[in-house]
């Protein structure tokens, strides 16, 4: 049997768990991570990197990279019956970060590897699908497949902590037998990534509309992305029905043609009712799941992984982990609600309303618009700050 041994195993190469590599490696600490796929979602949806999360990832050095490539959103515009109702400027959010950065997900994940193995070559462990673990009070031996990897089946690894960032469907949240409190919505979506001919530039757009909302974000490359609320999931829908959905709505017609990435979802939420259980730590999405709408579930993972790391120092080499991190718990698990608070306000607001609601609701909205503190107010939140 081939083994591995690391200070510390995180499973799932994701974002989030990257960047915690990354911190960690950093810090002189061993690091396996062990990444089921073995190769990258183009279609992932995670887009927009907030300010605190830029502020964030800077500590391992792939900021430049990441804002070279993407699109600096500073401004973002609310219209509704092909008028501007309000704008939200960014520009006063962050003094280092006067903007919302939108990349694809797969090519932030791409940049957070190239650092992780600039760090130790052989820290990423791609094709490998773990399988169970057993946590002994002084140490975790994590058992896992690699069908890619031969030599190393079938394979172990053993490390002072395991860190479990294994996405929303985490397995290892299910082998550790901890519960998530499920929330469903009524919201649905379907989105899709088109040539951009909208003559938006670099704002946002949120078309506020009596059938829901549609939102839009500018991409590198010309690309923009198109994001329409739904009462029922999509289905089968495809290009040409996304873009006529947005035609209809706000007058935009994306060119069907174009589409470079087309996907539908349907909205739920799940916070864990615990994230640290023995030497096994959860951390971002198998945590806590978010609504997408507001784009906070990436970036609420990485904060996560930034005040987790020093922990991890701290814990090393030995020493109950509980002791370590429970604070760490408890203060994480009130940004996940308040993160989880403002995506359920960022849905509402994108409801199907009756003429006469709408009209109020768009007016209501204009007005606090127009006063700078409240305008300011609203731009840090949806900021996460």
């Amino acid at each position: 049997m081939a083994e591995l041994a690391a200070d510390v195993v995180i499973a799932g190469g994701g974002p989030v768990g990257l960047f915690l590599a990354g911190l960690l490696l950093q810090e002189g600490v061993t690091v396996k991570v062990l990444e089921q796929r073995t190769s990258r979602n183009q279609h992932t949806r995670a887009i927009g990197i907030h300010p605190p999360a830029l502020q964030a990832l800077s500590r391992i050095g792939v900021v430049p990279t990441l804002v070279r490539e993407g699109v600096r959103i500073r401004e973002g515009v609310a219209l509704s019956g092909g008028r501007t109702v309000g704008t939200m400027a960014f520009g006063t959010v962050s003094a280092n970060f006067p903007f919302v950065l939108a990349l694809p997900q797969f090519r932030t994940e791409q940049i957070l590897a190239d650092r992780v193995l600039a760090l130790d070559p052989n820290a990423l462990v791609r094709g490998a699908t773990v399988t169970g673990f057993t946590d002994d009070g002084a140490g975790v031996t994590v058992a896992f497949e690699s069908p890619d990897h031969p030599s190393l089946a079938p394979a172990r690894a053993t490390a002072a902590l395991l860190v479990a960032a294994d996405g929303a469907r985490s397995r290892l949240r299910g082998a550790l037998g901890v519960a998530a409190a499920r929330r469903t919505y009524q919201d649905h979506y379907l989105m899709g990534d088109f040539d951009d001919d909208s003559g938006l530039g670099e704002k946002a757009a949120l078309f506020l509309e009596q059938q829901g909302i549609v939102e839009s974000f500018p991409l590198p490359g010309g690309i923009r992305r198109w994001v329409v609320r739904l009462d029922c999931p999509a289905g089968s829908a495809t290009a040409t029905d996304l873009a006529g959905l947005v035609g209809r709505r706000t007058g935009i017609v994306p060119d069907p043609a174009t589409t470079s990435m087309l996907s539908a979802f349907s909205v739920s939420s799940a916070i864990a009712g615990r994230t640290v259980a023995g030497r096994v730590i959860l951390l971002g999405d198998a945590a806590h799941e978010i609504s997408p709408i507001g784009g906070q579930g990436m970036n609420l993972g990485w904060l996560d992984a930034e005040a987790l790391a020093p922990l991890v120092l701290e814990a090393l080499p030995g020493g109950p982990a509980d002791s370590h991190f429970s604070d760490f718990e408890r203060a994480r698990r009130r940004a996940a609600v308040r993160a989880r608070r403002q995506a359920e306000i960022n849905m509402a607001l994108g409801r199907p309303l009756p003429a006469p609601l709408l009209r109020i609701r768009t007016a209501a909205l204009g007005t606090a618009a127009s006063i700078p503190a409240v305008n300011r107010w609203a731009a840090m939140r949806f900021t996460m700050q």
